[in-house]
């Protein structure tokens, strides 16, 4: 967490992130280079450019768009999501030195405006095998620079966490962009099974493991029972980790009950800062820590600890014969709701 925007904070995690992203990026170029070489001698360095980077950056961008959903599935890959934003600034920019080297070596030497080429030298709008796949990268692109511009907390606070949220949510847009655009281009210069089958296959892997993800959010998602006061029931203490939480779905909306110290509380599921699962955080120091970038809230009252003002909803709790009922009308963020105490 940050009370303030400064500049990055280069601590030892992030340098170490940097680090690996950078020698990631150039091995692979290196190796792309080398096998192009071998394979297609006669290619220009224009040519080797553009397809270095256009292929590295779709390379990042999978690995972005997995991440996600492996950390959901496996709290190993955690430390991968808490820079990731990291890995889609480098994304974009390697998409922009792409995007340049085309614009300059197919646009470039005309009479008409570079840009303004891009959608004016191929006609063919109607004709989806002949589409001029070179306008879906010039959005893609557009959307990565919106959000690599706006990563971040600045935009994000200022935009407020709903909306800078949603807006990064376009990422998909940009996908489904790139994965036309890149299938296009295949198909109507030199086509190459391999390509497009590596293609298929990071499509399906990202297909795949959104949707394990999405069945696994189903099966704890649990519309449970009402006692006698409409509560809900959530289960019993020992179903319940310590220092931990179970997460149940009651109005459309999240809720996450935590065990600690001997007692309960509830809270929104919901972080104030990228809308994080607090559920599948945990309690550290006394604090619920959200599991995607470690902004912290006191259980009993919801809100973090001075000097951070974020806040959430909190939610009474009672015990009835060992099992837990929670009220399912929320208090207002940062509202204090007494811990129910565990009875020996």
């Amino acid at each position: 967490m940050a009370h303030q925007y400064v500049a990055v904070l280069w601590n030892r995690q992030k340098k170490l992130y940097d680090l690996y992203i950078f020698l990631g990026i150039i091995l692979y170029l290196l190796a792309f280079i080398v096998l192009t070489m071998i394979l297609k001698p006669n290619i220009t360095e224009e040519a080797l450019i553009i397809r270095a980077s256009g292929s590295l950056s779709i390379l990042i961008l999978h690995i972005i768009l997995i991440i996600g959903p492996l950390s959901r599935l496996n709290t190993r890959f955690l430390p991968l999501l808490y820079n990731r934003r990291h890995l889609g600034v480098t994304m974009f920019l390697i998409a922009f030195i792409h995007g340049g080297f085309s614009i300059i070596q197919f646009h470039a030497l005309g009479n008409v405006n570079p840009l303004v080429s891009i959608f004016v030298s191929n006609n063919e709008y109607g004709d989806l095998l002949n589409f001029p796949f070179q306008t879906l990268g010039f959005f893609a692109l557009i959307i990565l620079f919106l959000m690599a511009a706006t990563s971040h907390d600045f935009w994000l606070t200022n935009l407020g966490p709903r909306f800078w949220k949603a807006m990064h949510m376009m990422v998909y847009v940009a996908y489904a962009l790139v994965i036309l655009h890149v299938a296009l281009g295949i198909a109507q210069s030199e086509p190459e099974p391999i390509m497009l089958t590596l293609l298929g296959i990071g499509l399906f892997t990202i297909v795949i493991l959104h949707l394990m993800t999405a069945f696994k959010e189903v099966k704890n998602d649990r519309e449970k029972s009402l006692n006698q006061r409409g509560y809900v029931l959530v289960g019993t203490v020992e179903e319940i980790p310590e220092n931990k939480a179970v997460t149940i779905n009651v109005n459309g909306e999240k809720v996450a009950i935590f065990k600690y110290d001997g007692k309960l509380s509830a809270v929104s599921n919901v972080c104030r800062h990228q809308n994080g699962p607090l559920g599948e955080g945990k309690i550290v120091d006394g604090c619920i820590t959200c599991p995607w970038h470690g902004y912290q809230y006191l259980p009993h009252n919801g809100c973090s600890p001075p000097p951070f003002t974020e806040k959430v909803e909190t939610f009474d709790i009672v015990l009835e014969d060992n099992k837990v009922y929670l009220n399912p009308k929320p208090y207002e963020p940062g509202t204090e709701r007494s811990p129910v105490v565990i009875s020996s």
